[in-house]
């Protein structure tokens, strides 16, 4: 093979191989973690643009006043490990929807880094619920230093849904 012609395959190989290593080196440390989930983020919010959300540092902030309903539209097994404080189901949420809609409180959805909570405030929308998506959800929340519980008190275990959204902050235990 020629200088030139394997000069070129490396230089191809490396443009096609440059996005998966910068993705493994985002996720060393806490700041790739956070430009890792950002870029994500940033993909979830192009795909559903007529979505509200909240930002985790928002809500963290206005979250004692007590004005909010949090809906965690993750499965029971993920909701199993932690959950925001005070957060319902989806399934509670549409249950007590006559009573929760009319209470005046700001409605917030949540999953692992919100596209499923995006999905679910679309479909509330459509259904005339205001409902803001919780952006960067639980992995924003442990960015902003959010408060985990289970049923038996505080945790720092957080189910991430997978290997790909394993960008909590540090100090928090992830599992998927």
């Amino acid at each position: 093979m020629s200088s030139i012609m394997y000069r070129s395959w490396t230089v191809l190989a490396a443009t096609c191989l440059l996005p998966f290593a910068a993705s493994a080196q985002e996720r060393d440390g806490e700041a790739g973690r956070r430009l890792a989930l950002e870029r994500m983020v940033a993909e979830i919010r192009a795909d559903y643009p007529d979505v509200a959300t909240i930002s985790a540092a928002e809500l963290k902030e206005a979250l004692p006043s007590g004005d909010f309903v949090l809906v965690d539209v993750r499965t029971k097994k993920e909701r199993e490990v932690s959950t925001l404080p005070g957060a319902i189901s989806a399934d509670d949420f549409r249950k007590r929807l006559a009573e929760l809609a009319v209470a005046g409180k700001t409605v917030v959805a949540y999953c692992t880094i919100g596209a499923r909570s995006s999905a679910y405030a679309r479909r509330m929308g459509k259904r005339g619920v205001e409902v803001l998506n919780l952006e960067g959800s639980v992995l924003a929340w442990t960015h902003a230093g959010g408060e985990f519980t289970t049923g038996s008190g505080p945790t720092k275990r957080v189910h991430v849904y997978g290997r790909r959204w394993n960008l909590a902050a540090d100090g928090y235990e992830t599992i998927w």
